[in-house]
């Protein structure tokens, strides 16, 4: 069998030979942290939570009673993790979702790295410490994650005294400053305050070790003259 070469193996590059080069793409990377890259994840994030709502409801909750955070019950210890994709009722999810996603989107403003380690922090942090302190029964819900995400704001604004992240933290406290009322004791059997507290302790945390507060360099005395070698 003779094979026959290819003629455009002959040509240079520039008559279309193949060393020519392919048209660069003109679409612009996905950037996660840009404004409209951070609300097409935190829609997704939403989305993926109104899924798996269709299908709890759909099989009577049954993932709640599975998968819920059950205080000191080693059974229950999953729930630290599955426990924020997790809700007891429509009206449940829905009151979480427009806080998820707008609290969210902020914190992804300042880049994916942040975001993913201040939710891991909160979740994992905020979540062993409801399992030790929360009375007995099972807790779902992602309002641990969102008070979390409101402590690591005032924090970081508090710690680094940026005035562009102290103006973030006042605005989203304008909007969503009322949600801090679930930080107060409750009377209410189905409200978690604890996991709001502790959510909101471990956002705190977040925001002390992210963004720990610059001393200020020791003032030199008046008419002091430093040494020189």
């Amino acid at each position: 069998m003779v094979t026959t070469p290819n003629p455009r193996n002959w040509l240079p590059a520039k008559l279309g030979g193949p060393g020519k080069d392919k048209p660069a793409s003109t679409e612009p990377p996905f950037e996660p942290s840009s404004w409209g890259g951070a609300l097409i994840i935190m829609l997704s994030v939403v989305a993926v939570l109104w899924i798996i709502q269709i299908v709890n409801a759909s099989n009577n909750y049954t993932l709640d009673h599975r998968l819920a955070l059950r205080p000191r019950r080693l059974d229950g210890l999953w729930g630290v993790l599955t426990e924020p994709f997790l809700h007891a009722s429509w009206g449940h999810l829905l009151s979480n979702s427009v806080p998820l996603i707008a609290i969210g989107w902020v914190i992804l403003l300042s880049g994916l790295r942040t975001w993913l380690l201040v939710s891991g922090l909160v979740v994992v942090v905020g979540g062993l410490a409801t399992w030790l302190v929360a009375p007995s029964g099972f807790i779902v819900g992602a309002s641990g994650l969102v008070f979390g995400w409101l402590g690591y704001l005032i924090a970081r604004a508090y710690f680094s005294r940026k005035l562009g992240w102290i103006l973030i933290a006042a605005i989203v406290l304008l909007f969503f400053g009322t949600l801090l009322q679930g930080l107060l004791p409750s009377f209410d059997s189905n409200v978690s305050w604890q996991g709001h507290v502790c959510g909101f302790v471990a956002g705190v945390a977040a925001g002390a070790v992210l963004h720990p507060r610059r001393t200020a360099p020791p003032k030199r005395p008046f008419g002091s003259t430093p040494a020189v070698s």
